[in-house]
């Protein structure tokens, strides 16, 4: 089910990376902010007639509260002369009205492809898997506060929006040089590679970007359905074997909050405690931060919640104990906010030093102190 609705540009109201922010007045007069990626319906005008996609808008779900510019249909881009001469045959968003086609780094037609085509090793590359997009950023700031020279790759999984250009955090660490490149697999799309799955981003980010560290996790809009298994964020699990299978070497990063409501996010989230627990089948280190002072109390459900996961695992996963000492002052230095299912990082500050211990960690793994 989509609802349709037919508006008017009236304001142009901000630009990242591949986005544009509209201001659009719908024929009931209200006016709505709307999403148009530049690579599908192009640069609008004010005045531009748009046609939207207003669904999960009016039902006050996804992630920003937006509408979502489906096309111009009197401004569409100017054609292509020749598609049959554009290099790349991968299409992603398969089968939708806005599928797109892109050159994935480890096809024919890629200058890459001669370097990835046996490419089946990762040299025990420090592979950062996390929950939620919103970790991003904390990793990065954990990973920094050990050595800022470290290049750091981010692979986009599909389990949350599929266009990276959604993101404005990924288009500001790429700015402030936090990331050295993107990738986007599966299913997700605009990334400065494109991969076909976890395993091909991975390799990529190794022999392509020359990561010392990459980070997975899904793109802005966790799904969730208060369910054991119904969650988009089983997907980190999968990375994990991904990132082990090929010889890299798998860190866990915790999705923890101290603020949540929900009891089965209270502490480490049970989507963390599935993914890590269930999910994933190899050998996996899972850094826990040591939270003391003020957090001294989650501090300690957090450390025992982990202990229960690393035990019931048989050896399988690694338990890390690892100090937040000097990451506060690194995480207020993040070129994008922090924030996580609403909150900031004042609201809940043991869910990003969560994060930031896993880059802390990982670092740790490339730079030993």
């Amino acid at each position: 089910m989509i609802q349709w609705r037919r508006g008017v540009v009236v304001e142009v109201r901000s630009r990242w990376a591949g986005a544009v922010e509209y201001a659009v007045r719908l024929a009931s007069a209200d006016v709505v902010r709307a999403l148009g990626y530049v690579d599908v319906v192009g640069a609008l005008e004010v005045g531009t007639e748009v046609l939207l996609n207003t669904t999960a808008l009016e039902r006050g779900l996804g992630t920003g509260g937006l509408a979502i510019v489906v096309a111009a249909p009197e401004a569409l881009p100017d054609p292509v002369d020749d598609v049959s001469r554009v290099p790349g045959h991968v299409v992603k968003a398969r089968y939708t009205p806005s599928q797109t086609m892109v050159l994935g780094v480890d096809e024919q037609d890629s200058a890459h492809h001669a370097v990835l085509a046996e490419a089946d090793d990762l040299a025990a590359l420090p592979v950062v898997v996390a929950d939620l997009h919103s970790a991003l950023p904390a990793i990065l700031a954990g990973i920094r506060e050990t050595d800022p020279a470290l290049r750091v790759g981010y692979v986009m999984t599909d389990g949350g929006a599929l266009p990276i250009d959604f993101s404005r955090t990924v288009a500001r660490l790429r700015e402030a040089g936090w990331l050295a490149a993107s990738i986007t697999v599966g299913q997700a799309f605009g990334g400065d590679l494109e991969a076909v799955n976890v395993h091909t981003g991975l390799l990529a980010a190794h022999h392509v970007v020359g990561a010392d560290v990459v980070v997975v996790a899904q793109g802005p809009g966790n799904l969730g359905t208060g369910t054991r298994w119904g969650f988009s964020g089983t997907s980190a699990g999968e990375a994990v074997n991904a990132a082990a299978t090929l010889g890299g070497r798998a860190v866990c990063s915790l999705r923890i909050s101290q603020a949540d409501p929900r009891e089965r996010h209270y502490g480490v989230s049970h989507h963390s405690l599935t993914a890590y627990g269930r999910v994933s089948l190899v050998p996996a280190d899972v850094p826990v931060p040591l939270l003391e002072g003020e957090l001294a109390e989650i501090g300690a459900r957090v450390l025992m919640q982990a202990r229960e996961l690393c035990t019931s695992s048989g050896g399988r996963l690694r338990l890390h104990e690892v100090s937040c000492e000097g990451l506060e002052p690194a995480l207020r230095t993040s070129p994008v906010p922090l924030r996580t299912m609403g909150r900031g990082y004042d609201d809940d500050r043991a869910g990003f030093l969560g994060a930031a211990v896993a880059g802390r960690y990982a670092a740790g793994l490339v730079r030993p102190a």
